[in-house]
């Protein structure tokens, strides 16, 4: 009778281990079918290819293929929430900027708790953040465009690739440092901004790193002033960061990264962590980041979100000073 009756909880028991084990099982035989990645931005930009060429590396090392699905939209905000509502089993991964985390919540709504319902995976690489001046600048410098909008109020129309981007903060702070008016220009993506830039319709822009516009700037049409990076960038060793120039808060980056579900295993997220620090210092890899301006980064999953939690506390800050509001 007394054993019969611990039937019942020597049950529960065996459940209660059973579901215990599963985590730990899962990250054992992860992964066992195809990965999907979804870059939160559209089809042929240099997020689009590096996702692709991680992707290519991660289905040779882990012996499962990966598929890379476009979701753009919303400055990367419609892709990250496909991450976060997705099942957190590591089998749908996001590749964006850390914007839609530390920068898009503090502008307007997005329907994911960024803190809670994302997880960092790895960083991969920060684009440095470009002024480039169009053919409509007469200047030579980037003192000369500051002085040129103190001298003329409203002269200087600066572009940025929309309402609460990277390009917006880093306009916002040089407009603070500076005391200079300068006129925001924001465009709905990088495309349109770009094709105006061409045609001088402006007089400088705040863009990331990008294949097309090292052609440009190779070119002649368009002209580097100023980097938003942690030091001058290669290629550009001429060109000074903003830093430099005495605008400390406006040396901004755009830092790309993998992203999970916010509840993926802490075992799987260690093991795709380290399958993408592999991936990374894979030749070919680095040398399509490196082509196309940015700067590979890597490191450990705990190192991105702290990071992430860091810049987004300082968005925050700016975001409230500058009175900044996405469209």
């Amino acid at each position: 009778m007394a054993f019969s009756s611990r039937l019942p909880l020597l049950a529960a028991l065996g459940a209660v281990s059973l579901m215990a084990a599963q985590p730990a099982a899962a990250a054992d035989t992860y992964p066992s079918r195809p990965i999907r990645i979804i870059v939160a931005y559209p089809t042929g930009g240099i997020s689009d290819a590096v996702a692709r060429a991680l992707g290519e590396r991660l289905s040779a090392q882990m012996g499962q293929s990966v598929v890379v699905e476009n979701k753009a939209g919303a400055g990367g905000s419609i892709g990250i929430e496909a991450v976060a509502k997705a099942a957190p089993d590591g089998y749908t991964l996001g590749f964006a900027s850390s914007s839609p985390l530390t920068l898009n919540p503090h502008v307007g709504r997005v329907n994911y708790d960024p803190q809670r319902d994302v997880a960092p995976v790895m960083s991969v690489m920060y684009s440095p953040v470009l002024i480039v001046a169009t053919q409509s600048f007469g200047g030579k410098t980037f003192q000369d465009l500051v002085a040129q909008a103190r001298a003329k109020p409203g002269s200087v129309r600066w572009a940025t690739s929309g309402l609460g981007t990277v390009g917006h903060v880093v306009l916002e702070q040089v407009k603070a440092k500076s005391k200079a008016e300068l006129t925001l220009i924001p465009y709905k993506g990088a495309g349109q901004q770009m094709n105006d830039a061409l045609g001088g319709q402006f007089e400088v822009m705040s863009t990331n790193a990008s294949p097309i516009l090292t052609q440009h700037m190779q070119a002649g049409r368009l002209r580097a002033i100023a980097v938003g990076a942690p030091r001058r960038i290669d290629g550009l060793a001429s060109v000074p960061t903003l830093a430099e120039l005495g605008y400390p808060k406006a040396n901004l980056t755009s830092t790309f990264g993998v992203f999970a579900p916010g509840k993926t295993p802490p075992a799987i997220i260690q093991r795709l962590n380290a399958e993408l620090n592999k991936a990374l210092a894979e030749p070919e890899v680095r040398e399509r980041l490196l082509k196309g301006g940015e700067v590979p980064t890597g490191g450990t999953a705990a190192q991105f979100a702290k990071a992430i939690r860091e810049e987004s506390t300082e968005n925050a800050r700016i975001v409230k000073e500058a009175g900044i509001k996405a469209d």
